[in-house]
Order: C-alpha cells, then structure tokens, then sequence
C-alpha cells in the first residue's frame, strides 16, 4: 500500500493484527484474524527536497499513518502504544508529538506514569477531521480508530526520536482498554488507576495549530515546532492543554 506524497512513493512500515497481541483486552479472535494487516505507517516525508533538508535542519519528522476500520475482538483497533524517551537526561521532559487528523476520527489515550505499574493521568482525547492533538511530555499514548472510517493522521515528532514500548508489552496495553460497546474497561494490569478525564483538543495559534490549516504547511515556519525539540522552553504550552 504505497503513499504517493509529492515527489515521493513510499512503502509503510506494517503493523500486523498478530503484532498486537500482547496489548489486547482479549486474544481469542487472534486465531482468524492474526494474519491481516492493521496499520501503515509512513515516516519521514517530505514533499520536496527543499523541504525534507528544511525538516532536517530543524531536527524535525513528518509521518503518516493510516489505520483502517476493524475489530480485535472486543476491542476497536489500535496502535501498539508507546512512550517517548527524554531530550535531555538533565531535564525532566520527554520528547512531545503532534498528531492531526487529515480522514476518519481518533481516540488518543494519554497516560502519565509515577511509576513502573502505577499511572497518575489517564486522559482520552477525542479528535476529528482538522484537529490537532499534542502528546504533552512525560505521556505515553494509544492512538484507536472508533469509527467505520479509515483513519488516516499525520504527526510532527523531533528526529531525535524513538518509540519505547517495553512498558506497553509488560503491561499489556494502556491503562484503558476502549470496547465495541462504548466502554472505557481499566487494565488490571496496573496497580493504580485513576478514573479517565474525556477531553478535546483545543487549538493553539501561537503553535500555528489551528483546525482550518493543514499542518504540513508548518514546513514554511518550522521554528513555531520548537515545542518538539525543546520543551522545557514551553511549559506553559503544556500545562493548559487539557485541563481539569
């Protein structure tokens, strides 16, 4: 399933439905469905080479990713999950991301741990076409697609970047688990839960993220993505994205 994106043709990294075993409410279903793909993802696009040494320079990534609709079992599809490793060892932060939702729509569900089995925040974000949902520092997160539509987002991530998702594995899943049914189901996998805070995204201009603008176009004004290589310049960005 390649990607044409400006000059480009690009192949996805896949993950498969078999991949996410060890992350799923429920495996049963794994036996017949194990084989199919769930996801694609696109990394590192650009859609000129003017703007690909322009991303570079500024230390940044640009990816698609593009989840159909489906089911696992009793859950909706989802990403593996994942957490963001530090900028900088001496600094409390680690890497954030900005996702925008180009087709279809998505649950982001945030969680900050205080520890190795217990979790302080649990937060599901509700986005839809044109929204833009940043991951905070200190957050790991699992991107579902509730809908019959295919979701299709694309994100800004510093290049510095890698995805952990040791604790995801260990475990199995995030914090919440998100049914068919409508409902949020907490892991009992973790020793402390506390309950799920529903919230939206909000825009924020002085980012340059606002619904109406495609954000790609932040290629033209990279130095407004600063927030993804250096965050402990902006924590009042951070502190009033999704507020209690």
């Amino acid at each position: 399933m390649k990607l044409k994106f400006g000059e480009q043709l690009v192949e996805p990294a896949i993950r498969r439905l078999y991949d996410l075993r060890d992350v799923a409410f429920d495996t049963a279903w794994f036996e017949d469905a194990s084989d199919h793909d769930a996801y694609y993802m696109y990394r590192d696009l650009a859609r000129t080479p003017t703007d690909a040494d322009t991303i570079q320079r500024y230390n940044l990534r640009y990816d698609i990713t593009v989840i159909p609709p489906l089911q696992m079992g009793l859950e909706f599809v989802k990403t593996y999950g994942h957490y963001h490793p530090r900028c900088n060892p001496k600094l409390g932060y680690t890497y954030p991301e900005v996702y925008a939702v180009l087709d279809g729509e998505a649950h982001y569900l945030l969680q900050r741990a205080h520890n190795e089995h217990g979790i302080d925040e649990v937060i599901l974000v509700k986005a839809k076409i044109g929204d833009k949902v940043i991951i905070p520092p200190n957050y790991g997160h699992v991107t579902i697609n509730p809908s019959e539509k295919t979701l299709k987002m694309a994100n800004w991530v510093c290049r510095s970047f890698e995805s952990l998702y040791e604790s995801y594995t260990q475990l199995h899943g995030g914090a919440y688990y998100e049914l068919i049914n409508g409902r949020l189901l907490r892991n009992q996998a973790y020793d402390n839960v506390p309950e799920i805070r529903i919230a939206y995204p909000k825009e924020t201009p002085e980012c340059g993220l606002v619904k109406r603008k495609p954000m790609y176009e932040l290629v033209e004004e990279p130095a407004l993505l600063e927030f993804l290589t250096a965050p402990e310049r902006h924590s009042g960005l951070f502190d009033d994205l999704y507020p209690h």
